[in-house]
Parts: C-alpha cells; structure tokens; sequence
C-alpha cells in the first residue's frame, strides 16, 4: 500500500504577509490560491502567492499539528525557518521546530531542494 504525502505550506502574499495551510498537493494549492476562486478567503485579494515553504507528513494530523503551530510563530522565526536559519530559529524558538521533511523552494519557478528539518 502506498503512503499518501501531506503538507504544511506557507505562501508569500502579494503584500508581504504570509499564509499557512495543509494539503495533499501543494502545488495545486498555490494554483488554486492564485485562481482566486473563494473572495472570502484571506489570499483573495493578496493575489498572487508564492509558496516559500513546505513540509511533507505521511500523518495527515501530523501536518496539521504543523499549521497550528506554525499559525502561532512570529513573522521573523517563520522567516528562519523559510531561510534555513538554524541558529535564528533556535534563538527565537521555545521548543523544536518540524519533524518533517523540510523542502525549500529556490527563487526559480517549480524547483524543490529537499532536506531534513531536523538536521
């Protein structure tokens, strides 16, 4: 049987605030964020985003421990961790960050690193 992939992503609004969620396909969800297709939903009038983070859980509740948590982070330790910055987000943080894998999105369109969030 074959694990199914979940994510906690965080998207860059066009005014420079960021927006967390969970999905099994972040790159559908950043298209469908930019589609704009609910006018109720926060990244409506914040168009377009662009995916700055992304975490993968094979546990679906695992990925939305991770959006809550992440919910509740300052702007500046999000942005450490968006950045990689291991010693910032030791310095800002309480307690360990993701236990997923972290995957960091290059400034070009559609290019993933993969790595480990806990190393």
């Amino acid at each position: 049987m074959e694990s199914r992939s979940y994510y906690t992503y965080i998207v860059r609004c066009s005014d420079g605030t960021y927006y967390t969620g969970v999905t099994n396909s972040y790159e559908r969800r950043v298209l469908e964020h930019n589609e704009g297709k609910n006018p109720k939903s926060y990244t409506f009038s914040r168009r377009p985003v662009t995916l700055v983070y992304a975490a993968e859980f094979t546990d679906i509740y695992e990925a939305i421990e991770c959006e809550k948590m992440l919910k509740g982070w300052s702007r500046k330790k999000k942005e450490a961790l968006m950045n990689g910055d291991q010693k910032a987000l030791q310095f800002l943080s309480k307690r360990k960050y993701v236990q997923g894998a972290l995957i960091k999105i290059n400034r070009a369109p559609h290019v993933a690193l993969r790595g480990s969030a806990g190393s």
